[in-house]
């Protein structure tokens, strides 16, 4: 019990901070001019909207965190530092002096960091000299997944809460207190910034921030004990953020065959397809928070359930996500 209330006391105090932090900082945005001006072609919206709300979430949790924990644990000091690497990447590349290549090194580095302070895929199956490279692979797939999600209002910022708090229940159920606690504290954050960030926005995440949230969630994902009664639930992470991996393998699927440069911008993303199936950018966004919340109850499923149950429930979830792929793919984007 008084574990919970500590995650409770983290959640609701990283969300007031958030919810005072953003005006703040979008005020600083507007008067630097670090903002987002409208294109008419993938960047849609009416008017010029700042960046840095991301600074805002990195600030609420670092406060939170400085407020109610002693530091002790080494996972968690190596976590913010290497957090804090992949924030300044994301800002540099806000500042568009950053090439694509530069800010992949940046994450990867990141990565290397959170690795020497003790922090990677544990498994006692997977050999040391495997599990660090999928570790590097894991950060980096889920911090740019994150990354190019952040193309609606309320989009990134929503999943990132959902999948912060399954994560948080998942390590609690772990008995793995401290990152329970830390994806608490980032829930938190995500939602009192989403309070300025859902339609119509009044700021954005902007890189530091989506590269931030996704490098977070990658890590407290990551060694959660989800195979306490099947090892098949060790895919239970790619369940919680599925969403956004979900839509970086679409981007880069139809890219490739459309002979597209992974980096270069096109309007493939799923969010972008059903506001072409005449959702509104409000429903788009709450219909991705339902997808998330039954992701992350299936992903939980899966460490509590037998191995045959377990595998059809990811034989389910993986037909679920073909079939919407292929009808996400048929929707016409050019009419």
């Amino acid at each position: 019990m008084i574990r919970v209330l500590w995650y409770a006391a983290g959640f609701i105090l990283s969300f007031v901070f958030a919810l005072c932090w953003t005006p703040i900082l979008r005020e600083a945005a507007l008067q630097l001019g670090i903002v987002d001006k409208p294109d008419g072609d993938l960047k849609k919206h009416k008017d010029t909207i700042p960046y840095l709300g991301g600074i805002a979430v990195f600030a609420a949790y670092l406060l939170t965190i400085g407020i109610l924990t002693d530091f002790e644990d080494r996972e968690t000091l190596g976590l913010l530092l290497s957090g804090c690497i992949a924030l300044l990447v994301g800002l540099i590349d806000d500042f568009g002096a950053m090439t694509p290549k530069q800010k992949m090194l940046g994450q990867i580095l990141a990565a290397l960091v959170l690795v020497k302070s003790g922090t990677f895929i544990k498994l006692t199956f997977l050999p040391v000299y495997i599990a660090i490279p999928l570790t590097i692979l894991w950060i980096v797939a889920v911090t740019n997944a994150f990354n190019i999600i952040d193309i609606m209002d309320g989009l990134a910022a929503g999943v990132a809460a959902v999948a912060a708090l399954s994560i948080a229940v998942a390590n609690h159920l772990a008995g793995r207190e401290s990152q329970a606690f830390l994806a608490a504290v980032l829930a938190g954050a995500a939602i009192g910034f989403l309070r300025h960030n859902f339609h119509p926005a009044r700021i954005f995440l902007g890189d530091a921030g989506s590269m931030f949230i996704g490098f977070m969630l990658a890590a407290l994902s990551m060694n959660a004990g989800y195979t306490r009664v099947n090892l098949l639930a060790v895919i239970s992470p790619v369940l919680i953020l599925g969403i956004p991996l979900f839509d970086l393998l679409l981007v880069m699927f139809i890219r490739w065959r459309k002979g597209i440069p992974m980096t270069k911008g096109s309007p493939d993303h799923f969010a972008l397809r059903l506001r072409r199936c005449n959702l509104s950018v409000r429903e788009t966004a709450v219909t991705t928070y339902i997808v998330g919340f039954l992701l992350g109850f299936v992903a939980l499923l899966m460490s509590n359930i037998q191995l045959g149950w377990a595998l059809a429930v990811v034989g389910g979830s993986m037909s679920v996500a073909a079939l919407s792929a292929y009808l996400l793919m048929k929707v016409d984007m050019h009419s």
